[in-house]
């Protein structure tokens, strides 16, 4: 059996599409019972759990080969990444508990980094797994491909994607969350002793200007990447509702300035970038 979390959203879910193809059982771990119905239909056990509920969780993993975790995205955290702190301790305790055969653990490029930023977060998980006495992978993926799709209104109908990676013109390390679970399958299917840490990026390494091509090639029409100024960057965010934009802010100035990055020579996947553009402007 195969415990998979985040199985709602854009990786856990084509997780689940892969372990189901290739007919390995899976068990959906979930918060919301409406949402369960539907990977029930398609010969999932179901187990309902908040991230935060350690004892939940711990019934969730019971019995497992293998656990996909991930803590529940935070963009906007309370100060001392309080949510994060409190989903970390129940994860660990509940992995501690169950005892499934290894973990999987969805992390993030800069997860390393020392600089305080938003990925902080992911770098306190694999500090609290990496205590684990099992088999724990941290699959550190680059910036998702998939977060084009806040772009895609304004290619459509300005021909401008606003950016906060800058220069527009320097390539990042990106990644299909295709490519994520495809390896994350893979992972969860291997055996090796304690912990480690697989490093993911997609074919190449993409800019904005990249984006704003394939953005260009799929519309039919010119679009372009305009930088957004840093200092209005903190006004912008507050006025979306932010209350703490600070750590945000950080992780897109590491990833400027170069100290967001991979701490060694990353797998590559297969998903061109304007593969994925193509398909969120097909939603």
């Amino acid at each position: 059996m195969y415990a998979i979390t985040g199985i709602t959203g854009q990786v856990g879910g084509r997780l689940a599409d892969r372990l189901l193809a290739a007919d390995l059982p899976v068990r959906a771990v979930l918060r919301d019972a409406t949402k369960a119905e539907a990977w029930a239909a398609r010969g999932c056990e179901v187990a309902l759990a908040e991230m935060g509920d350690a004892d939940a969780l711990a019934r969730a993993f019971a019995g497992c080969e293998a656990a996909f975790v991930l803590l529940p995205p935070t963009f906007d955290p309370s100060p001392g990444f309080t949510e994060s702190r409190r989903a970390i301790a129940a994860l660990r305790e509940a992995l501690e508990r169950a005892r499934p055969g290894r973990v999987v653990a969805l992390s993030t490029i800069g997860a390393q980094a020392t600089e305080f930023n938003l990925l902080n977060q992911l770098g306190e998980m694999e500090a609290a797994l990496r205590t684990l006495p099992l088999p724990v992978a941290f699959l550190r993926a680059g910036w998702f491909v998939e977060n084009a799709q806040w772009d895609v209104a304004g290619a459509r109908e300005t021909g401008e994607i606003p950016s906060f990676l800058q220069p527009t013109s320097r390539a990042i390390p990106m990644v299909a969350t295709a490519d994520i679970a495809a390896l994350a399958a893979e992972l969860l299917q291997e055996r090796w002793e304690g912990a480690r840490v697989v490093e993911l990026q997609g074919p190449a390494p993409v800019s904005p200007d990249d984006l704003a091509a394939a953005f260009a090639r799929v519309l039919g029409r010119p679009v372009r990447a305009v930088a957004v100024p840093r200092d209005r960057w903190e006004p912008l965010f507050v006025a979306q509702g932010m209350k703490n934009p600070t750590p945000r802010m950080r992780m897109l100035d590491g990833f400027n300035e170069g100290w967001i990055r991979f701490a060694g020579t990353p797998r590559l996947g297969v998903t061109p970038a304007e593969d994925v553009v193509r398909e969120l402007v097909a939603r």
